[in-house]
Order: structure tokens, then sequence, then C-alpha cells
């Protein structure tokens, strides 16, 4: 499709303010479950491999040891990495939908055929291929959600998205309950099962997909001015229905058609333009990155090795700390819009940071057993997953369309690819079966929460309930 509007054009139109003016509606939540079964996907794939970590080292699958465990983990992560840049940089040329179809799709293909796997070398390839998919996934989905959903509420309902992560956790504890029980099913079958059956929820919602419609506001950056209005048109009568009209008398408002951002305009917004919003991106992250792919990913083995939890009742513990993570978001989403950003967001990374040093402490006084563990990382992820999702929602909203894609792979993957190495650290320190190596562990993701909320309280934007436009000055020349 040609565009009908030269780059570097300045319009009028009214196409965000419409966006942003709708009722939130039926046609929102169908569009935010079709897109934000993303994050349910990635935590099923994480709670499959958390789940199967113990398993994995039985002789009967791969006989993996605990850092080999680790490595399978940090080669996914950074397949994430190198799929978000590569993908991210695409979505802001070729369009959000078309990525978010693209990437599902190789997600599924290499998580089923993970559970194939013959040896580890292969396992490690198919790995990082499903890495690969979710991280470009990330780019494409985020950009496409932000775009769309109505200022007031974006912060909210970015968070519950995010945290809907803990739904594929619970669900892929589940699953192993069933396909990892020696008395239901082989050892040798069940794990690969199991990565069959977790691809196999994807593929209905790439036909749902089908139907979701373009980003309007992609349409505009790139000068399909008549496009964006007629998807707007079509969005307003879903949300409306036959019986109503879409919104009247909507402020206008002037939008240069920039067309895809090349590299050297992605540095000079991020160093020049906005350097404490890349520094604020950088910070939560990273902490946030390395805080969950610590404990997350060791979370079978440290049951297993120093709680003597047998490796087919792991995921019992999990469903607990799924069900805490979700409904941090959930409960916590709100007042990211009421309250605000700079308050909530330094308020969830500090609070996790103290909690998670609390747990620590109790671990190495010897006072925790399976159960409390588990209430207590409950606990600290409550708080720690609304501040994980705000991590995302700030970087989605803080940077201008038509870099926003990238800008999201970007800090997506250095957080990603600093805290890739945390799996297999802690997969050493649990191989050491030192309470004191893992106290360590704890200390240092419970300080890069807490140093990353000192930042926060510094540098945060007051970005609830302004549009994208607003935040980012994009009517400026």
């Amino acid at each position: 499709m040609k565009p009908d509007t030269p780059h570097g054009t300045w319009i009028e139109t009214d196409v965000p303010t419409r966006l942003d003016a709708l009722g939130w509606s039926r046609w929102h939540r169908r569009f935010v479950i079709a897109l934000g079964i993303t994050w349910i996907l990635d935590g099923l794939e994480a709670s499959l491999i958390a789940n199967l970590a113990p398993m994995l080292r039985d002789p009967r699958t791969l006989a993996l040891s605990g850092e080999d465990v680790g490595t399978a983990n940090t080669v996914y992560l950074v397949g994430q990495v190198l799929g978000a840049l590569l993908f991210g940089y695409l979505t802001d040329r070729l369009g959000r939908k078309r990525l978010f179809l693209i990437t599902l799709a190789l997600y599924l293909v290499a998580t089923a055929l993970s559970g194939m796997a013959p040896g580890f070398g292969v396992f490690l390839v198919f790995r990082f291929l499903a890495g690969a998919g979710i991280g470009g996934e990330y780019s494409a989905v985020n950009s496409a959600i932000d775009e769309i959903v109505p200022a007031r509420i974006r912060g909210h309902v970015d968070l519950a998205i995010n945290g809907s992560y803990w739904i594929g956790a619970l669900a892929g504890a589940a699953l192993t309950l069933v396909f990892l029980d020696p008395d239901i099913m082989p050892v040798e079958i069940g794990w690969r099962l199991v990565f069959a059956l977790g691809s196999v929820l994807g593929v209905s919602i790439v036909l749902i997909r089908r139907d979701m419609p373009e980003s309007p506001r992609w349409l505009l950056n790139h000068g399909h001015v008549a496009a964006a209005e007629a998807t707007v048109q079509r969005i307003e009568a879903e949300v409306h229905g036959p019986a109503g009209s879409p919104t009247a008398s909507i402020e206008r408002v002037r939008f240069k058609v920039r067309g895809p951002a090349g590299i050297p305009h992605v540095i000079k917004t991020l160093v020049r333009r906005y350097p404490g919003r890349t520094v604020l991106g950088i910070t939560l992250m990273l902490a946030q990155a390395f805080l969950y792919n610590a404990i997350f990913f060791s979370y079978g083995l440290i049951l297993e090795r120093f709680h003597g939890v047998e490796p087919s009742n792991v995921g019992m513990y999990i469903m607990p700390f799924a069900v805490g993570n979700f409904l941090g978001p959930i409960v916590l989403g709100r007042y990211f819009d009421r309250v605000g950003r700079r308050v909530m967001i330094p308020a969830t990374y500090a609070l996790s940071g103290i909690l998670l040093l609390i747990t620590g402490g109790l671990f190495l006084g010897g006072y925790l057993d399976a159960l409390t563990q588990t209430l207590c990382w409950s606990v600290v992820f409550f708080v720690a997953s609304a501040a994980a999702s705000s991590a995302y929602l700030t970087v989605s909203e803080l940077f201008p369309l038509e870099l926003r894609g990238l800008a999201i792979a970007l800090f997506y993957a250095f957080g990603t690819l600093v805290g890739a190495g945390a799996p297999r650290l802690f997969g050493r320190i649990v191989d050491s079966g030192e309470p004191a190596n893992l106290f360590a562990g704890y200390g240092l993701a419970a300080g890069l929460m807490i140093g990353a909320a000192v930042v926060a309280r510094v540098l945060c934007v007051d970005a609830e309930g302004r549009s994208l436009e607003e935040i980012t000055h994009a009517h400026e020349d």
C-alpha cells in the first residue's frame, strides 16, 4: 500500500484524540486479549522451564547439570534479545500487525520443536528461536496496545496485560503437575509433551489476530492518512455499535508524517533529546530483568536443593507464586493512573527490594521451609510484578511514534541481555549448596531494585492521562 501523504508533511488530524476519547468496550477487551496472549505465552514458557529444570537433570531426559539448565535459560533470553532488536526494527517499518503475526508463528513452531530435541545442542537451538519469537512480540505488541488504548486508562491496562504473564506461568505449573508426574506419564515422554501442549495454546490466536487492525497512529506516521481515518471509523463502529455514532467535536492536532526513523535519528532522540528518559528506561529494565531471571528461572532448583521438594511437585509451589504475581498489577495498576507514575514506580521498586532482603534474611537464618519460602516470594513479587510491568509501560509511552518499536526493543534487549547471566549465576549458586551464596544473590537483586527506585523518583515523567503525542511533543517541528 502506497502512502497518500509524503513524508515530512504536516497534517491536521483528529485520529489520536478520537482513539483516546473512546470508552472502554468489548472491542478493546478482545483487542488486548488477542495481543496480550504474548505475555501468557512467555509466562507459560518460563514456567515450563522452571518446573522442568529438575526433570531435565534426569538421565532419562537430557541429563543436564544445574549449570546446563541455566545455560539453556540464558540462550532463550539471548534469543529474546536478538529477536526484540530485529523485529523491533522491522515493526517500525513494516507495521505492528504484520510483525505480531510473524513473531507468534515463530514462537509456536520453535516451542513445539523444543520438545522433540534429541540432545542438549539441538535443544539450545530451538530455545533460542522460541526466545526470538517472544522477544519480537514485545516490541510489536506493546507498541500497538499503547497506540490504541485510551490515555486515561493506559497505565492500568498496560500493567494488567503485562501481569497476564503469570496466567501463563500458572497454566505451565498446572500442566507439569500432570505431565511430569511419573505415576501418570513416563518421564522420557512427559517433558516432551509439555512443550507440545504449550505451543497448541497459541495456534488459535494467530487466526484471531488476523482480524485485529493496524495501529492508526502507525498508519499516520507512514503517510497512510486515509487508511488511518478508515481504521478509526471501523473501531468506533465496533465500540459504539450499529445504533451509536462516533465521538463528535474532537480536537484536531498537528501531526508530522515522518516515516520510519533511521539509526542516526534514533541515537539523537535517545541520547540528546531524551537523555533522562533513556537513563530511566535502562535502569528500570535492568533491575527488573535481573530480579525475575535470577529468581524465577532457578525457582525449581532452589526448592529441590534447599527444601527437598520432589521435581514432580515443584508446580504446586509455583501456583501461589504465579497468583501473587498476577494480582499485583491488577490490584496496584489503577493507582499508576490515579496517583501517578512518579509515585508508584519508585514505591513498587523500593518495596520489592526491601521485601526481598527480608526474605533472604529469613532464608539464611533457617526460618523458611518450602511453603513459607513460597509465601514470602509471593508477597515480594506481588509488588515486584507491578514494578516490572511499569518498566514496559515507561519505555513504550515516553518515546516518539516513529521509533517506538525499536526503542522498546533496545531497552528490553539491554535489560534482558544484562539479566541473561542471572540464570547461569543462580544455577551455579544452587549447585554450590551454600545458603550464604544464595543470600548474596538476593542482596544483589534487591540492591538493583532499590537503586532503580531512586533513579525513578528523580527521572519519572508524569505521563498519566496524557496522550502519547503530548508526552513526546510530537507536534513540535
